[in-house]
């Protein structure tokens, strides 16, 4: 029985790492139009003692150039019309977003198969 929880924890550790990268991406892609507005990554690492768990490491922002835009009515426009504006890219966010979304998916069907298991025993220790 301790290789089932085992497993639905280290499933369980993937699917929490996964939802923070999730919520990070979709600030990314909120934030998307505004100026100087720096996009956050998240890493993952595995926690101390060999449990095969992960999590996630600390917060980075990228440090890629920000696009100059050139507005001249825009409140932060230099005297050329120009300003700063995010390093987000959409296109890669939702790429980023749908992999997460399948990474997540896969632990919950690992977390399900491995209570499903867990369950079927102990109704055979019942009869």
């Amino acid at each position: 029985m301790s290789d089932l929880q085992t497993s639905m924890a280290i499933a369980a550790s993937g699917m929490r790492a996964q939802s923070t990268r999730l919520r990070h991406v979709a600030e990314n892609i909120a934030n998307a139009d505004t100026p100087g507005y720096r996009r956050k990554t998240v890493s993952f690492e595995t926690e101390y003692g060999g449990s095969g768990k992960v999590r996630t490491g600390p917060v980075q922002l990228d440090r890629s150039e920000l696009k100059t835009i050139h507005d001249p009515s825009h409140p932060l426009a230099d005297e050329q019309g120009f300003y700063k504006g995010s390093n987000v890219e959409t296109v890669i966010e939702s790429a980023d977003s749908r992999e997460a979304q399948r990474s997540y998916e896969a632990n919950l069907k690992m977390f399900d198969q491995a209570r499903q298991m867990s369950s079927s025993l102990l109704e055979l220790l019942r009869k």
